[in-house]
């Protein structure tokens, strides 16, 4: 998606539900799968991705496999949670 897909014929932002981060899932998010690279990032850094019910378990796994998962929670938009992607999974 590009920034163009986000405007509305007007030129002003469109909102845009937050969704799984699931490559092709387009479904709304439930889950904040919070994570971290020890390699690279400092202990108290903390990236997240977003699950659908469906996917949560398999983003938790993919994650606890390579031991970069900390921690899952319920998915509130309205904090404004700092979400990444996880393209190509």
């Amino acid at each position: 998606m590009s920034i163009f897909d986000q405007l509305s014929g007007n030129g002003r932002p469109i909102a845009v539900s937050p969704v799984c981060s699931r490559k092709g899932c387009r479904a709304s998010a439930a889950w904040e799968l919070l994570w971290n690279n020890p390699k690279i990032h400092t202990p108290e850094r903390r990236k997240a991705w977003l699950a659908c019910d469906e996917h949560r378990d398999w983003l938790q796994e993919y994650l606890e496999q390579r031991a970069l998962w900390r921690e899952t929670r319920a998915f509130a938009p309205s904090t404004g949670g700092a979400a990444g992607t996880a393209e190509g999974l």
